[in-house]
């Protein structure tokens, strides 16, 4: 029987694939290219926290908050109703802010955690942060500390990051794949003259997971996954 305690994903139809979502504290990352949902996925993930009362922060390198904000009302969220009632932060950092954070410890982000009494955590996205180091030793231990500094939140945390074009390869590369424990593909390919949408679930430690591909859509209510499987 599985005791692990985990944390609902927010995507309709995806926690039923993975034994009832994300293992509570674990480091799951969202790859694809742009325009594949990444950002939506990881705001939806947040917005689960919120309605159950779990605070949670996210931190982004390339959305500015007004235009987030304005971009998710589309979708039936309204972050700033959210961060009024103390479940919902959003930190616009540049990559070298992260980096100090890292050096620091925690820093401001700790004090925020803290305040919040933040449960979930999400990154978007991780690559621009990754471009700061050159080789594959010191991405590995960016990484680790990164890990180390949300394990110390005690927070589950979504990584999102940039596929490299065709290959659906992480920048960050295998130091950061090896040590997350969940990595989700997001297809956005074109087939036939159409676009389509698709999710894999590469690895999730732990966890039983299907070997299929499966079709997803970005509705008014954001991504939701259906059991249709998807031959790309």
């Amino acid at each position: 029987m599985d005791k692990v305690t985990r944390l609902s994903t927010g995507i309709i139809g995806l926690d039923s694939l993975v034994e009832g979502g994300f293992k509570k504290n674990s480091v799951n990352l969202i790859v694809g290219e742009p325009g594949s949902g990444k950002t939506i996925f990881a705001i939806q993930f947040l917005i689960e926290g919120c309605i159950k009362g779990e605070p949670g922060i996210y931190i982004t390198f390339e959305e500015k908050k007004e235009k987030l904000y304005e971009d998710m009302l589309s979708l039936g969220w309204d972050l700033e109703k959210f961060e009024k009632k103390g479940l919902f932060r959003i930190l616009e950092y540049t990559p070298e802010q992260v980096k100090k954070v890292l050096v620091e410890g925690g820093g401001i982000v700790d004090a925020l955690v803290e305040k919040l009494k933040a449960k979930r955590l999400a990154i978007d996205s991780i690559t621009s942060f990754s471009l700061l180091y050159e080789d594959e030793l010191t991405k590995k231990e960016a990484a680790l500390s990164l890990f180390d500094l949300i394990n110390k939140w005690k927070c589950t945390a979504v990584l999102t990051s940039q596929a490299r074009s065709g290959d659906h390869e992480t920048i960050m590369g295998a130091a950061l794949e090896f040590e997350v424990d969940s990595i989700l593909i997001l297809y956005h390919s074109k087939k036939k003259g159409e676009r389509i949408r698709a999710l894999e679930i590469l690895k999730m430690r732990g966890t039983k997971i299907p070997s299929k591909t499966y079709k997803f859509d970005i509705e008014k209510n954001g991504i939701s996954v259906n059991k249709e499987i998807v031959k790309l």
